[in-house]
């Protein structure tokens, strides 16, 4: 087991968050673009980028096994984004990127890294959701592989919004992995749209 091993890519530094990263951590989630589809509202100031890095970051890198990770090029070692895999039972892919980076590959690059490390250390599958009105999110899913499985409705907090998410797989360690249901099972409003490419 390890806690987030540092990964290099051709143009990428995949690294743990520092608390000396604050800034460009505020930078990543301050703005409302941005973090126009993630449940969190935009963070305000450096208190609350300190905040966030206490619960989102320092809090992982004290269990034995996390994937929570700075994306930064190579060039400078500054975060620009951020990617992991959840340790609980959905094992789910998240990230987001500075919006003066999108368009470039980074994401996709960043999420070859990090699929390739989870399968060395034996994740049988990774899932992931976009809210359907971000098609592009769903694009880097299918770059990297995954494959679309269901969509379902989810009144998504702390924003209190009703969101159509569609639910991508994709099996590592294990290629026989069953589909991941909890979405499906919790959900009142779930079906498998026609037409969506994966």
């Amino acid at each position: 087991m390890q806690n987030t091993p540092p990964l290099q890519t051709n143009r990428l530094t995949l690294r743990k968050f520092t608390q000396s990263d604050l800034p460009a951590l505020l930078n990543i989630h301050s703005d409302k673009e941005v973090n126009k589809f993630l449940p969190m509202s935009p963070l305000k100031n450096l208190t609350d980028a300190k905040t966030y890095w206490e619960n989102q970051y320092a809090a992982a890198y004290k269990q034995k096994q996390a994937y929570q990770y700075a994306i930064c090029l190579k060039e400078d070692n500054i975060p620009i984004g951020y990617i992991n895999i959840s340790m609980n039972d959905s094992h789910d892919l998240g990230y987001g990127l500075t919006k003066a980076f999108w368009h470039q590959g980074i994401v996709t690059e960043a999420g070859k890294a990090i699929l390739e490390q989870a399968k060395k250390d034996g994740i049988p599958f990774v899932t992931a959701t976009h809210d359907r009105n971000n098609p592009r999110s769903g694009g880097v899913m299918i770059q990297l592989g995954m494959h679309y499985q269901y969509s379902y409705e989810e009144q998504w907090q702390p924003k209190d919004q009703l969101v159509t998410f569609r639910m991508y797989q994709l099996n590592l360690a294990d290629q026989t992995s069953p589909v991941y249901k909890k979405y499906w099972d919790d959900s009142a409003v779930h079906f498998i749209e026609a037409g969506v490419t994966s």
